[in-house]
Protein backbone atom coordinates (compact mmCIF):
# COMPACT_ATOMS: atom_id res chain seq x y z
CA UNK A 1 0.00 0.00 0.00
CA UNK A 2 3.04 2.58 -0.04
CA UNK A 3 2.06 3.72 -3.16
CA UNK A 4 -1.61 4.30 -2.43
CA UNK A 5 -0.26 6.13 0.44
CA UNK A 6 2.30 8.36 -0.99
CA UNK A 7 -0.85 9.07 -3.90
CA UNK A 8 -3.70 9.87 -1.26
CA UNK A 9 -0.68 12.21 0.27
CA UNK A 10 -0.58 14.07 -3.03
CA UNK A 11 -4.30 14.52 -3.50
CA UNK A 12 -4.24 15.39 0.24
CA UNK A 13 -1.98 18.72 -0.66
CA UNK A 14 -3.96 19.54 -3.30
CA UNK A 15 -7.24 20.18 -1.09
CA UNK A 16 -7.90 22.67 1.38
CA UNK A 17 -7.33 21.41 4.73
CA UNK A 18 -11.22 22.13 5.60
CA UNK A 19 -12.42 19.68 3.02
CA UNK A 20 -12.71 15.93 3.85
CA UNK A 21 -10.98 13.92 1.77
CA UNK A 22 -12.96 10.81 2.27
CA UNK A 23 -16.10 12.92 0.73
CA UNK A 24 -13.48 14.57 -1.96
CA UNK A 25 -12.84 11.10 -3.22
CA UNK A 26 -16.33 9.61 -3.04
CA UNK A 27 -17.61 12.62 -5.03
CA UNK A 28 -14.85 12.26 -8.06
CA UNK A 29 -15.28 8.64 -7.87
CA UNK A 30 -19.09 8.36 -7.47
CA UNK A 31 -18.29 5.93 -4.91
CA UNK A 32 -20.39 5.67 -1.80
CA UNK A 33 -18.60 6.93 1.78
CA UNK A 34 -18.09 3.67 3.45
CA UNK A 35 -15.92 2.46 0.08
CA UNK A 36 -14.20 5.71 0.08
CA UNK A 37 -13.06 5.44 3.99
CA UNK A 38 -12.07 1.80 3.27
CA UNK A 39 -9.58 2.98 0.24
CA UNK A 40 -8.31 5.71 2.91
CA UNK A 41 -7.86 3.52 5.39
CA UNK A 42 -5.94 1.00 3.56
CA UNK A 43 -8.46 -1.44 4.05
CA UNK A 44 -9.17 -1.93 -0.02
CA UNK A 45 -7.30 -0.21 -3.27
CA UNK A 46 -7.95 1.87 -5.75
CA UNK A 47 -8.29 -0.20 -9.36
CA UNK A 48 -6.20 1.22 -11.90
CA UNK A 49 -9.26 3.36 -13.94
CA UNK A 50 -9.88 4.93 -10.25
CA UNK A 51 -6.16 6.09 -10.20
CA UNK A 52 -6.04 7.47 -13.25
CA UNK A 53 -9.50 9.21 -12.54
CA UNK A 54 -8.17 10.54 -9.73
CA UNK A 55 -4.56 11.61 -10.65
CA UNK A 56 -6.36 13.67 -13.98
CA UNK A 57 -9.05 15.29 -12.06
CA UNK A 58 -6.14 16.88 -9.36
CA UNK A 59 -3.89 17.06 -11.89
CA UNK A 60 -1.08 14.64 -10.14
CA UNK A 61 1.67 13.13 -12.20
CA UNK A 62 1.30 9.47 -12.40
CA UNK A 63 5.34 9.16 -12.02
CA UNK A 64 4.46 9.75 -8.30
CA UNK A 65 3.09 6.28 -7.84
CA UNK A 66 6.64 5.07 -9.11
CA UNK A 67 9.69 4.31 -6.73
CA UNK A 68 11.94 4.41 -9.42
CA UNK A 69 13.39 7.77 -10.26
CA UNK A 70 14.16 5.64 -13.93
CA UNK A 71 10.48 5.39 -14.53
CA UNK A 72 8.39 7.87 -15.73
CA UNK A 73 4.97 7.95 -17.58
CA UNK A 74 4.54 10.28 -20.70
CA UNK A 75 1.52 11.60 -22.80
CA UNK A 76 2.10 11.39 -26.19
CA UNK A 77 0.42 13.45 -29.09
CA UNK A 78 -1.74 12.00 -31.55
CA UNK A 79 -0.24 9.96 -34.69
CA UNK A 80 -0.94 12.48 -38.20
CA UNK A 81 -2.01 10.35 -41.18
CA UNK A 82 -4.64 12.72 -43.09
CA UNK A 83 -5.21 16.11 -42.87
CA UNK A 84 -8.30 15.42 -40.10
CA UNK A 85 -6.07 13.99 -37.85
CA UNK A 86 -3.22 17.30 -38.32
CA UNK A 87 -6.31 18.96 -37.67
CA UNK A 88 -6.91 17.34 -34.10
CA UNK A 89 -3.43 17.63 -33.65
CA UNK A 90 -3.06 21.72 -34.14
CA UNK A 91 -6.50 21.82 -32.12
CA UNK A 92 -5.09 19.48 -28.82
CA UNK A 93 -1.91 21.35 -29.08
CA UNK A 94 -3.66 24.97 -29.11
CA UNK A 95 -5.74 24.12 -26.07
CA UNK A 96 -2.79 22.19 -24.00
CA UNK A 97 -0.65 24.89 -24.28
CA UNK A 98 -3.01 27.92 -23.84
CA UNK A 99 -3.54 25.74 -20.49
CA UNK A 100 0.16 25.53 -19.42
CA UNK A 101 0.74 29.31 -20.37
CA UNK A 102 -2.02 31.12 -18.35
CA UNK A 103 0.45 32.19 -15.74
CA UNK A 104 2.00 35.88 -16.46
CA UNK A 105 5.03 34.43 -15.26
CA UNK A 106 4.85 31.36 -18.01
CA UNK A 107 8.84 30.91 -19.73
CA UNK A 108 9.08 28.77 -23.05
CA UNK A 109 12.34 27.16 -23.91
CA UNK A 110 12.81 25.68 -27.31
CA UNK A 111 15.87 24.53 -28.83
CA UNK A 112 15.64 25.07 -32.67
CA UNK A 113 17.36 22.00 -34.41
CA UNK A 114 14.45 23.56 -37.11
CA UNK A 115 12.46 26.39 -37.02
CA UNK A 116 10.17 26.14 -34.53
CA UNK A 117 6.79 25.57 -35.82
CA UNK A 118 5.40 28.32 -34.37
CA UNK A 119 6.76 30.56 -36.87
CA UNK A 120 4.75 28.56 -39.80
CA UNK A 121 1.20 29.89 -38.00
CA UNK A 122 0.14 32.99 -39.99
CA UNK A 123 -1.61 31.75 -43.32
CA UNK A 124 0.91 32.51 -45.27
CA UNK A 125 2.29 30.33 -48.35
CA UNK A 126 4.99 28.60 -45.91
CA UNK A 127 2.41 27.71 -43.32
CA UNK A 128 0.40 25.71 -46.35
CA UNK A 129 3.91 24.30 -47.30
CA UNK A 130 4.63 22.89 -43.72
CA UNK A 131 1.18 21.42 -43.93
CA UNK A 132 1.75 20.05 -47.09
CA UNK A 133 5.28 18.42 -46.46
CA UNK A 134 3.98 17.18 -42.84
CA UNK A 135 1.46 15.42 -44.57
CA UNK A 136 3.49 14.20 -47.24
CA UNK A 137 6.03 12.52 -44.76
CA UNK A 138 4.01 11.47 -41.88
CA UNK A 139 1.02 9.74 -44.08
CA UNK A 140 2.31 5.78 -44.73
CA UNK A 141 0.35 6.31 -48.01
CA UNK A 142 0.86 9.56 -49.49
CA UNK A 143 -1.22 10.84 -52.32
CA UNK A 144 0.92 12.48 -55.34
CA UNK A 145 -0.80 15.83 -55.49
CA UNK A 146 0.95 18.82 -56.09
CA UNK A 147 1.53 21.33 -53.80
CA UNK A 148 -0.63 23.75 -56.09
CA UNK A 149 -3.38 21.34 -55.83
CA UNK A 150 -2.99 20.85 -52.01
CA UNK A 151 -6.34 22.72 -49.75
CA UNK A 152 -6.35 22.76 -46.16
CA UNK A 153 -9.96 23.54 -44.02
CA UNK A 154 -10.29 27.18 -42.84
CA UNK A 155 -10.44 25.38 -39.13
CA UNK A 156 -6.58 24.33 -39.73
CA UNK A 157 -5.66 28.23 -39.78
CA UNK A 158 -7.70 29.06 -36.80
CA UNK A 159 -5.91 26.69 -34.41
CA UNK A 160 -2.39 27.71 -36.07
CA UNK A 161 -3.19 31.41 -34.87
CA UNK A 162 -3.97 30.20 -31.70
CA UNK A 163 -0.48 28.64 -31.03
CA UNK A 164 0.78 31.51 -32.94
CA UNK A 165 -0.59 33.63 -30.46
CA UNK A 166 0.07 32.07 -27.09
CA UNK A 167 3.47 32.06 -28.22
CA UNK A 168 3.96 35.56 -28.33
CA UNK A 169 2.41 35.90 -25.11
CA UNK A 170 4.57 34.31 -22.93
CA UNK A 171 8.61 34.99 -22.57
CA UNK A 172 10.10 33.20 -25.04
CA UNK A 173 14.09 31.59 -24.84
CA UNK A 174 14.80 29.84 -28.46
CA UNK A 175 18.22 28.41 -28.90
CA UNK A 176 19.46 28.21 -32.61
CA UNK A 177 22.62 27.07 -34.54
CA UNK A 178 23.60 27.31 -38.26
CA UNK A 179 21.99 24.56 -39.63
CA UNK A 180 18.40 25.06 -38.04
CA UNK A 181 16.95 26.77 -41.54
CA UNK A 182 18.09 23.75 -43.34
CA UNK A 183 15.38 21.23 -43.22
CA UNK A 184 13.09 24.16 -44.68
CA UNK A 185 15.26 24.86 -47.15
CA UNK A 186 16.01 21.05 -48.23
CA UNK A 187 12.19 20.40 -48.51
CA UNK A 188 11.65 23.06 -51.07
CA UNK A 189 14.28 21.73 -53.23
CA UNK A 190 12.71 18.37 -52.74
CA UNK A 191 9.40 19.05 -53.63
CA UNK A 192 10.33 21.37 -56.44
CA UNK A 193 12.57 18.51 -57.58
CA UNK A 194 10.22 15.79 -57.53
CA UNK A 195 8.17 18.19 -59.53
CA UNK A 196 4.98 18.73 -56.66
CA UNK A 197 6.54 22.05 -56.23
CA UNK A 198 6.11 24.93 -59.04
CA UNK A 199 9.34 27.27 -59.76
CA UNK A 200 6.65 30.13 -59.32
CA UNK A 201 5.93 28.95 -55.74
CA UNK A 202 9.19 27.59 -54.73
CA UNK A 203 10.88 31.02 -55.29
CA UNK A 204 7.75 32.24 -53.24
CA UNK A 205 8.86 30.11 -50.15
CA UNK A 206 12.19 30.91 -50.15
CA UNK A 207 11.22 34.80 -50.36
CA UNK A 208 9.11 33.90 -47.54
CA UNK A 209 11.77 32.30 -45.51
CA UNK A 210 13.56 35.46 -45.65
CA UNK A 211 11.02 37.27 -44.32
CA UNK A 212 10.95 34.93 -41.29
CA UNK A 213 14.42 35.23 -40.74
CA UNK A 214 14.26 39.05 -41.04
CA UNK A 215 11.06 39.19 -38.78
CA UNK A 216 13.63 37.64 -36.17
CA UNK A 217 16.08 39.71 -36.23
CA UNK A 218 13.74 42.44 -36.32
CA UNK A 219 12.57 40.61 -32.57
CA UNK A 220 16.03 40.97 -31.49
CA UNK A 221 15.83 44.28 -31.64
CA UNK A 222 12.36 45.32 -30.10
CA UNK A 223 12.59 46.96 -26.52
CA UNK A 224 10.71 43.81 -25.55
CA UNK A 225 12.01 41.41 -22.79
CA UNK A 226 9.44 38.56 -23.75
CA UNK A 227 11.70 37.15 -26.57
CA UNK A 228 15.34 35.83 -26.49
CA UNK A 229 17.06 34.08 -29.47
CA UNK A 230 20.91 32.41 -28.60
CA UNK A 231 23.21 31.22 -31.44
CA UNK A 232 24.83 27.89 -29.80
CA UNK A 233 27.90 26.72 -31.97
CA UNK A 234 28.55 24.23 -29.39
CA UNK A 235 26.04 21.01 -29.79
CA UNK A 236 23.25 19.69 -31.99
CA UNK A 237 19.98 20.66 -30.94
CA UNK A 238 16.52 18.39 -30.77
CA UNK A 239 13.65 20.53 -31.00
CA UNK A 240 12.62 19.48 -27.19
CA UNK A 241 10.69 22.30 -25.83
CA UNK A 242 10.00 23.21 -22.19
CA UNK A 243 7.42 24.91 -19.92
CA UNK A 244 8.49 26.73 -16.89
CA UNK A 245 5.08 27.86 -14.64
CA UNK A 246 5.26 29.44 -11.18
CA UNK A 247 3.49 25.29 -10.49
CA UNK A 248 5.59 23.18 -11.99
CA UNK A 249 8.19 22.42 -15.39
CA UNK A 250 6.45 19.97 -18.84
CA UNK A 251 8.75 18.92 -21.11
CA UNK A 252 7.99 18.14 -25.00
CA UNK A 253 10.19 15.70 -26.29
CA UNK A 254 10.33 15.20 -30.17
CA UNK A 255 9.84 11.03 -31.18
CA UNK A 256 8.69 11.83 -34.93
CA UNK A 257 8.52 14.72 -37.20
CA UNK A 258 5.75 16.26 -35.38
CA UNK A 259 5.18 13.60 -32.56
CA UNK A 260 6.29 14.75 -28.87
CA UNK A 261 6.24 12.69 -25.21
CA UNK A 262 4.55 15.06 -22.86
CA UNK A 263 5.44 14.95 -19.09
CA UNK A 264 5.88 16.65 -16.01
CA UNK A 265 8.05 14.00 -14.36
CA UNK A 266 9.69 16.41 -11.64
CA UNK A 267 13.20 15.32 -11.65
CA UNK A 268 13.53 14.73 -15.49
CA UNK A 269 12.46 18.37 -16.39
CA UNK A 270 14.32 19.63 -13.90
CA UNK A 271 17.58 18.38 -15.62
CA UNK A 272 16.23 19.30 -18.79
CA UNK A 273 16.01 22.71 -17.29
CA UNK A 274 19.04 22.88 -16.16
CA UNK A 275 20.58 21.90 -19.25
CA UNK A 276 18.66 24.46 -21.36
CA UNK A 277 20.32 27.08 -18.68
CA UNK A 278 23.62 25.56 -19.36
CA UNK A 279 23.35 25.72 -22.73
CA UNK A 280 22.23 29.51 -22.90
CA UNK A 281 25.09 29.96 -20.43
CA UNK A 282 27.06 28.39 -23.69
CA UNK A 283 25.31 30.72 -26.70
CA UNK A 284 25.53 34.52 -28.14
CA UNK A 285 22.67 36.54 -26.93
CA UNK A 286 21.35 37.56 -30.31
CA UNK A 287 19.08 40.38 -29.25
CA UNK A 288 22.01 41.61 -26.49
CA UNK A 289 25.29 40.86 -28.89
CA UNK A 290 26.78 43.86 -30.93
CA UNK A 291 25.19 44.47 -34.46
CA UNK A 292 28.44 42.82 -35.79
CA UNK A 293 27.76 39.04 -34.49
CA UNK A 294 23.86 39.61 -34.91
CA UNK A 295 24.01 40.04 -38.93
CA UNK A 296 26.81 37.53 -39.00
CA UNK A 297 24.53 34.83 -37.79
CA UNK A 298 21.84 36.21 -39.91
CA UNK A 299 23.79 37.11 -42.89
CA UNK A 300 24.26 33.34 -43.09
CA UNK A 301 20.94 32.74 -42.90
CA UNK A 302 19.81 34.98 -45.89
CA UNK A 303 22.71 34.03 -47.99
CA UNK A 304 22.20 30.50 -47.37
CA UNK A 305 18.68 31.08 -48.46
CA UNK A 306 20.19 32.61 -51.44
CA UNK A 307 22.21 29.60 -52.49
CA UNK A 308 19.16 27.54 -52.74
CA UNK A 309 17.35 29.94 -54.53
CA UNK A 310 20.10 30.01 -57.30
CA UNK A 311 20.56 26.13 -56.96
CA UNK A 312 16.37 25.89 -57.58
CA UNK A 313 16.59 28.49 -60.38
CA UNK A 314 19.77 27.51 -62.48
CA UNK A 315 18.13 23.86 -63.17
CA UNK A 316 15.63 25.78 -64.94
CA UNK A 317 18.61 27.85 -66.64
CA UNK A 318 20.30 24.21 -68.02
CA UNK A 319 16.51 23.41 -69.76
CA UNK A 320 17.16 26.35 -72.30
Amino acid sequence: MKHQESFLKSIRNKIPKSTSLIDEIATVLEISYDASHRRISGKSKFSLDETIKLANHFNISMDNLYAKKENIIVEKTIEIETLKDMLQYFKRSAEQIEILTKDSNTVLFYSAKDIPLFYFMDGTILSKFKAFVWLNLLNTNPKKVSFENFVIEESFTEYMQKLKTVYENVRVNEIWNDTTINSSLQQILYFYEAGLLSLKNANALCKDLKRIINLIQEKCNEPNTNFAIYYNELILLNNNMLIETDQKLTMFVPYTLLGYFITDNEDGCKNVHQFFKQQITNSKPLGQSGIKEQNLFFNRAIRKIEYYLEKINSQVDLLF
